[in-house]
């Protein structure tokens, strides 16, 4: 496949595949030949790939033409565009194109429409790596089981919930820390969560988690959570912006929710949440709690506020106004 169209914003899983098709199709013998890498946010180079990869090959194995930001699917100038079409039926049937880029392809450019027709006939190849959202914690278990299963290690269930605690989403982190813990695996690859207690040390965390600790009735939880940021450098009133917003979505959808609405576009607009697909997870946290419950905890953000307005040190406010 000539072609090969890589985005996303999960740059391990990315450049684990880039690595995986230099080794499948180059020679290694050839490859200071037959690999070009190239940045197309530096000028002229998006253009260079279009031109290297209508080379055939040196020696032996194919030819790779590597090129990172490239612009052929997300803002392509005209006269670009007009090259990269004019290139799609010329590059060597030895030549692989590789395209990345971490956002979503543009279909509304004409770039994208030619390229998606000629994936559709199998022609090329498309390749998504996305990370799941901060607030998706199946996603970001099946995020961590996947990168195990590509760096040949055996996860027990309860330490796939501790890298989820200790990395969330950094699939970079993820990735090295599941190398640093296959190194004392043995030979099973087997990791149980005393060892990755044992290895991977931190609390990665966000204020959305700090809300999902509260929403669970777990103020410890929440408190370690809030502390984690505080000493991470993060102001302390847009972390409680950020609770106030998560909680007063909550709100909103168990109000709609008790009042039988099940549009989940209705929902997602009314509790100003940008993706619909939120409300399903959403439903499923909020299942059996009363709106009431939201409002006490809004009412505990506001005293955290006007505590922290008055003066008050971050992590003694979010106490006294949790618990008081």
């Amino acid at each position: 496949m000539p072609i090969h169209l890589l985005w996303g914003d999960d740059t391990a899983a990315r450049d684990r595949a880039i690595e995986a098709l230099i080794q499948r199709v180059l020679d290694p013998a050839w490859s200071s030949i037959n690999l070009s890498r190239l940045d197309g946010a530096e000028t002229g180079q998006a253009s260079q790939a279009l031109d290297e990869a209508r080379t055939p090959p040196f020696g032996a194995g194919d030819r790779l033409v590597l090129l990172q930001r490239s612009p052929f699917c997300n803002a392509c100038p005209a006269e670009l565009a007009d090259r990269f079409e004019s290139a799609l039926e010329l590059i060597a049937e030895s030549t692989h194109l590789v395209l990345v880029n971490s956002s979503k392809p543009d279909g509304r450019l004409r770039t994208t429409k030619a390229l998606q027709k000629r994936i559709k006939k199998g022609l090329d190849q498309e390749q998504r790596f996305q990370l799941p959202a901060i607030w998706d914690g199946a996603g970001q278990r099946q995020l961590v089981q996947r990168t195990a299963d590509a760096v040949g290690l055996n996860l027990e269930e309860e330490a796939i919930d501790a890298l989820v605690d200790a990395i969330g989403n950094d699939s970079a982190r993820l990735e090295s820390e599941l190398r640093k813990l296959s190194l004392r695996a043995g030979d099973q690859g087997q990791v149980g969560v005393a060892l990755v207690h044992q290895l991977v040390g931190g609390l990665a965390t966000n204020a959305l988690q700090v809300g999902d600790a509260l929403l669970e009735g777990k103020p410890g939880d929440a408190i370690s959570r809030w502390d984690a940021l505080i000493d991470a450098g993060e102001p302390a009133l847009r972390i409680v912006a950020t609770l106030t917003g998560q909680i007063r979505g909550w709100l909103w959808v168990s109000l709609l929710e008790d009042q039988g609405e099940r549009d989940v576009a209705v929902i997602a607009k009314a509790a100003g949440i940008g993706n619909p697909k939120r409300i399903y997870v959403m439903r499923k946290q909020l299942r059996g709690r009363p709106p009431k419950r939201f409002l006490s905890l809004l009412g505990r953000m506001l005293e955290v506020e006007a505590r922290l307005k008055r003066g008050s040190q971050p992590k003694d406010a979010f106490r006294d106004g949790l618990l008081g």
